[in-house]
């Protein structure tokens, strides 16, 4: 009975906390959204008792005050005393208190809502998603297995130095960067160069961290240290770039201290300068230079770009396009040139039979059914891609016996009564072999295509071609770039005459081939000073790092990996690059808007603060013409959610 005591007691005391954690949570995500609807609804009650001469009229707009310009407040006074700068949060919570001080709380209760459910919903859509390595980490290995003296041990990564051997059984992920030293196996290495298709891996040849294994072990020489592997390279360039502030971010900060300073000048001027220039009353002096306060606030203004930058981005997101943030859509409108990865992007990212050729007396579709059956059982990506056309081919396949995989080379078996074997070329014999057999291979490989062998007792029976297909969209996609005025590259880890081959066909203009994750960073920077602005769109985590570098990084919503999707400015949902022309005409269109609207909200300002000066605008007419140009600019925004 004690222990059952006990146990409904821990529980009861576990509850409670669990939901002050989550109300504590829900809090910090929507207080300040919670706060603007407050303060409107406290507003609007204060409103409706103001003709009864109830004190309650008079809490509820200090409460309405307190509540709406807290978080503005709190921002402003933090930026005035850490940054020694005014800033448009303390200037307009001046103007509320300004107006209130001259008996107009409604005015300036209703400027507090505006600007704090403006804030409200720049936090909530604008807000950049910042960068999350957690998902780099993710695959990155924690731990090795030394050899070391005859003996096997498993030690962390950051224990292993220069020189140590480790083992990497199949199906595992290479720990760290170094050279291969005994075994054979081919090595998923697309995370990090971006190649399609495995690459076998000798003696002497090189290995990265974070790679998968396939079918064979290797013992592997350390060539560098945790820290120094070109994995880790790759965590460090993203969080580099991303650090870098935009200079469209830099001028807003200026501008907006410049603007604040200024109208706070003018406001003290004008609360002295005219009652001795232009013998007003200390009354009309005082009241002339708050309706200057109130007028000068840049309401209007900065609703010229956040109710546009929400349609546009709610008017994206339905189409499939999602934004992390108002000034990537700016700035994609402006791009002169797109890179594209090639493997996930422009691909499809696995490979597919693209030739069957018979050299016997078979036809193409026996031939191609005699190849799947016999790969049927292998688990090798180009094993699958045979299998995989065989079947849809309807003919059901067979199973081979005595089925032999030689690592890095092909697979041997016995099957209606013949020894085959389907592989590389170094891996079926001489027999069969003759000039057209050469000159097709050669072709073949020039068109970026990976040539297949197969060969029966008789000898060479046929061979296959393996490629990694483009993307249906991605011709007519790359089409309407172009007509954009648009110049299109493609960055890629894989070979050139593959690179070549893709490009031609897509209609690429410029090619880089067989890059590292560094050497993409430093094409795109290359881009960007000959292009200015440039968008990066890509899927892997070798991607991470030139997404991050570019002007408006892009990533595959389906296909892409966790780190490409945390770094990227913009994510296609459901991978259709026929969406990116669209994102960009949507941007142009925004850019033409939020223009108007700027226009349009500083034309009214100036034509305010003239009629205050002319002494023929009251507060009321000064608070309905700023806030009437503040809906007007809101509605021309909101056109953009059925564009």
């Amino acid at each position: 009975m004690g222990e059952m005591k006990t146990t409904c007691t821990q529980t009861v005391s576990v509850k409670p906390d669990l939901k002050q954690a989550e109300w504590k949570q829900a809090l910090q995500r929507h207080g300040e959204g919670i706060a603007a609807i407050g303060c409107g609804v406290l507003t609007f009650g204060a409103w409706l008792l103001q003709g009864s001469g109830t004190a309650w009229t008079l809490v509820l707009y200090v409460l309405a005050y307190c509540i709406g310009g807290y978080v503005k407040a709190k921002e402003g006074i933090v930026t005035l005393y850490k940054e020694r700068e005014l800033d448009v949060n303390l200037l307009m919570l001046l103007a509320a208190a300004g107006a209130a001080g001259i008996g107009y709380w409604f005015e300036g209760a209703i400027l507090i809502f505006i600007f704090s459910l403006s804030g409200a919903l720049e936090n909530y859509t604008m807000k950049r998603s910042s960068k999350d390595i957690a998902s780099l980490m993710d695959i990155k290995p924690e731990t090795a297995l030394l050899y070391k003296g005859g003996k096997e041990s498993q030690v962390k990564i950051e224990e292993l130095n220069i020189g140590d051997f480790i083992i990497v059984k199949p199906g595992e992920r290479i720990p760290a960067d170094g050279i291969v030293r005994e075994g054979v196996s081919s090595v998923n290495q697309a995370s990090i160069t971006g190649e399609s298709i495995p690459v076998e891996k000798e003696v002497e040849d090189s290995v990265f961290a974070g790679t998968l294994n396939g079918e064979g072990a290797l013992i592997i020489e350390v060539t560098s240290e945790s820290e120094s592997s070109l994995f880790s390279k790759i965590i460090r360039l993203v969080q580099e770039a991303q650090s870098e502030m935009p200079p469209t971010q830099q001028f807003i900060e200026r501008f907006e201290g410049t603007y604040a300073k200024t109208v706070i000048g003018i406001t003290v001027l004008l609360m002295t300068v005219p009652h001795y220039a232009l013998d007003w009353t200390w009354s009309e002096t005082l009241y002339r230079a708050m309706v200057f306060l109130v007028v000068a606030s840049p309401c209007a203004l900065v609703a010229s770009i956040m109710p546009a930058m929400l349609s546009a981005i709610s008017n994206s997101a339905r189409k499939g396009v999602l934004f992390k943030g108002g000034a990537h859509l700016e700035n994609l409108a402006g791009i002169r040139a797109i890179a594209f990865d090639k493997t996930g992007t422009l691909t499809a990212g696995r490979p597919e039979i693209t030739d069957v050729v018979s050299l016997q007396d078979y036809s193409e579709e026996q031939l191609l059914w005699i190849a799947g059956s016999i790969e049927s059982l292998s688990e090798h990506p180009i094993g699958r891609a045979i299998t995989e056309k065989a079947e849809a081919c309807g003919r059901p396949l067979l199973r081979p016996k005595q089925l032999t995989a030689v690592t890095g080379f092909g697979v041997m078996a016995e099957f209606e009564n013949e020894t085959w074997k389907i592989g590389k070329e170094a891996f079926v014999d001489e027999r069969g072999r003759h000039e057209m057999l050469a000159e097709l291979t050669k072709r073949l490989e020039m068109e970026g295509k990976t040539v297949i062998f197969i060969q029966n007792d008789r000898g060479i029976a046929g061979v296959l071609a393996v490629q990694d297909t483009l993307r249906p969209e991605a011709k007519a996609a790359i089409a309407q770039l172009k007509k954009l005025g648009i110049t299109i590259v493609m960055l890629t880890g894989d070979k050139r005459s593959t690179a070549e081959a893709i490009a031609n066909e897509a209609g690429v203009d410029e090619v880089y081939a067989e890059l590292l994750p560094q050497e993409k960073v430093e094409s795109v920077k290359a881009l960007r000073e000959r292009y200015g602005k440039v968008a990066m769109i890509g899927d892997g985590v070798n991607d991470a790092p030139a997404l991050a570098t570019a002007s408006v990084g892009i990533a595959m919503g389906n296909a892409g990996s966790d780190a490409a999707l945390e770094t990227a400015d913009l994510v296609l949902m459901n991978d259709d690059l026929g969406k990116i022309p669209t994102a960009i005409r949507l941007g142009k269109k925004t850019g033409q808007i939020i223009k108007q609207n700027i226009v349009f909200s500083l034309g009214v300002i100036l034509l305010l603060i003239l009629s205050n000066f002319a002494q023929s605008l009251s507060l009321p007419l000064g608070v309905i013409g700023h806030e009437g140009s503040t809906i007007l600019v809101i509605l021309n925004g909101l056109r953009l959610l059925k564009s």
